[in-house]
């Protein structure tokens, strides 16, 4: 049985919550708190049964509705309030708000706008205290509108079939936003879904601390102990609309809404304490601390200051590593794919926090052979081979880079990337700045793209451009052997998320000399393949040789081209790339994707804002039209830039065609 004074501390954190919302919604219809918030009055229990037997360096992973949780888990609610103020005193210094605290020296790993992410972050670092040894496990809280979304099945179906010590923590409050349970899912019990995934479930009372308490409990148990996760449904109900600043027609039955008020959790708590023989005076000095701290906390973030311009770009990206000579690259021959693997290879000798995840990376070594001997040489622990599941893979590699492992992800064909893409634009690449730039995230997402191989319309596109244009993103795109080990080194040291763009063709036909030893190339400095004095080339990935090639036909009319390999699309080395069009003033991008909206857009932009005065001619952009890739082979070669198309663009802006 609970001490009283255990329960006394449970009402203290109950009302601490509870005050904390109300004076919230009050300062929000004030206009004092901005934007919205997401109160969980009503859902007080939940919060503080599964944290008290939690320790300080256990993680939870929280939801847009996640103040409580940040409470009941020991975050300071002075730092809480003034992050709702979008105060610098904040967690997030005021860049995250309301939906997006963390205190990561607390094990929360972050509230989340978007429903049903957390299940995935922290499935991620529920495997990454697997895999550093450690006793931590993760309480995953989410809403039952997260239970219909993909990532729910996939987060259950990995964390089961690996064992991994996570609790998923349900707050069926009824209603997604204005949609009810019944409504929305064809299995209303959601407790019931974890006996697909071989895992315990069962559906408890939410409002009631002490039943939470002891069901997370036996859960945390079974995690520490090896045996895997477990599913928990707690009924409760949130007292009011979705957010603070919807304004909704009434859609709960009135008499519904009554019930769930006779079954408030803080007065649950309140008879339980009375049992206990304590009286009004004392419970009411127990609210009157949590009311006071509230207050102190409302105090100090009216007096805060507001963040600063300067704070915003120190927060997107983390500082990179101090650039080094570039090696000479030897006399020793490797290909692309040999290139790749050797860098992950020594990076994981090197670095005990480096680890693989993807499709059929381990046994067999990814379908283009990146991966093989990895397993071999570091274990199935280090080196994953995942389910078909896109969604979980990158958003666990978020949690476990979070928590501190180096993941590295391959994507089979970039055009799954897709099914990542929260997991990386909304996450990886947000996290950092939401966190107040408090947060790294080492993460490498990699895998091939493009066509020439006639594997159609959905296995053929450059989609680099999507990624380049996300702030917080690396982005790296390798022409050659050389640079595809030196920067994929590189990319695994970097403290930030990094899109890693291998390309098809290159795996099959570039070889080139590799230095044996390790090394790591800058990130963001261009490569000058040719120099030359009439045009100036850019061309990314693929496209590097076939410019070199149409550079040697131009050169047989007498036309000297310059041809510039950016290497790094994010950031871009834009100074390499001003100085040639300043020398030659003239100048021709090149790409494979889609020429609209394409790269080669972006190039001609920065040339034409920041060296017009020294163009002779008008930029000119080389790239796809604007069609899916065809199978036939043809037609594929028609539409991908050939060295004929690159130099006749060329003699067009030099006028000699």
């Amino acid at each position: 049985m609970l001490e009283t004074t255990e329960l006394e501390t449970y009402f203290l954190d109950m009302w601490r919550i509870r005050r904390f919302e109300e004076r919230a919604e009050e300062l929000f219809k004030s206009g004092v708190i901005k934007g919205t918030a997401h109160s969980c009055v009503g859902q007080e229990a939940i919060a503080v049964g599964a944290c008290a037997v939690l320790g300080d360096d256990d993680y939870i992973v929280s939801h847009h509705r996640g103040h409580g949780h940040c409470i009941a888990k020991g975050a300071d609610t002075g730092k809480m309030m003034a992050e709702l103020f979008g105060r610098i005193t904040g967690y997030g210094h005021g860049l995250g708000g309301s939906m997006h605290i963390a205190a990561l020296d607390r094990g929360i790993l972050g509230a989340n706008g978007i429903v049903g992410a957390g299940l995935g972050i922290g499935t991620g670092a529920a495997l990454s205290a697997t895999i550093r040894g450690t006793s931590q496990v993760c309480v995953a809280f989410f809403g039952d509108g997260a239970a219909n979304e993909g990532i729910f099945h996939e987060s259950l179906n990995l964390a089961a079939l690996w064992k991994l010590p996570v609790i998923f923590v349900c707050e069926n409050n009824g209603y997604g936003l204005s949609l009810g349970v019944e409504q929305a899912s064809a299995v209303p019990r959601i407790s019931t879904r974890a006996a697909a995934y071989g895992m315990p479930g069962e559906t408890i009372d939410g409002n009631d601390a002490v039943v939470v308490r002891d069901a997370v409990g036996i859960a945390v148990q079974r995690a520490r102990a090896g045996e895997g996760p477990s599913l928990i449904e707690a009924m409760t109900y949130r007292s009011g609309d979705h957010s603070m600043r919807t304004n909704l027609p009434r859609y709960r039955p009135e008499a519904e809404e009554e019930e769930w008020r006779r079954r408030d959790p803080i007065l649950k708590m309140t008879a339980l304490l009375k049992q206990r023989q304590v009286n009004q005076e004392r419970i009411d000095a127990i609210a009157a601390k949590a009311d006071a701290e509230v207050e102190q906390a409302i105090a100090a973030a009216r007096q805060a200051p507001e963040p600063a311009m300067e704070i915003l770009f120190p927060a997107v990206m983390a500082p990179s590593l101090a650039a080094s000579p570039e090696p000479e690259a030897g006399s020793r021959q490797l290909g692309y794919v040999e290139a790749v693997r050797e860098a992950m290879h020594q990076e994981m000798a090197r670095d005990d926090s480096v680890i693989v995840l993807g499709e059929d990376v381990g046994r067999i070594g990814g379908l283009f052979q990146c991966t093989a001997g990895l397993q071999q040489a570091f274990g199935a622990e280090r080196v994953r081979d995942t389910p078909i599941s896109e969604n979980v893979i990158a958003n666990a590699a978020v949690g476990a880079a979070l928590t501190g492992l180096r993941p590295i992800v391959e994507v089979q064909f970039f055009d799954f990337i897709t099914h990542m893409m929260d997991a990386i634009v909304n996450q990886a690449a947000k996290l950092r700045f939401m966190l107040g730039g408090e947060a790294r995230i080492p993460l490498v997402i990699r895998g091939p793209q493009g066509g020439g191989i006639r594997l159609g319309a959905q296995h053929s596109q450059s989609l680099e451009t999507w990624f380049a244009h996300i702030p917080g993103l690396v982005v790296l795109a390798p022409s050659n052997p050389y640079d595809a080990k030196g920067l994929l080194a590189a990319a695994i040291r970097d403290d930030n998320p990094v899109v890693f763009i291998e390309h098809k063709l290159l795996y099959q036909q570039s070889r080139g000399p590799v230095p044996e030893a390790p090394y790591a190339l800058p990130i963001g400095k261009a490569a000058i393949r040719r120099s030359g004095k009439d045009v100036t080339i850019v061309a990314t990935m693929a496209m590097v040789d076939v410019a070199l090639a149409a550079a040697r036909e131009l050169a047989r009319d007498g036309i000297e081209a310059e041809v510039i390999d950016p290497r790094s699309l994010r950031p871009l080395d834009s100074e390499t790339i001003l100085a040639s069009v300043r020398k030659t003033n003239r100048c021709v991008v090149v790409h494979e994707g889609w020429t609209t909206h394409g790269f080669g857009a972006e190039i001609s932009a920065l040339i034409m804002e920041n060296a017009f005065d020294w163009l002779d001619a008008p930029v000119a952009r080389v790239g796809m039209a604007d069609v899916p890739m065809p199978y036939n082979s043809g037609l594929e070669r028609e539409l991908i830039p050939n060295a004929a198309r690159i130099a006749e663009a060329a003699r067009t802006v030099c006028y000699r065609s």
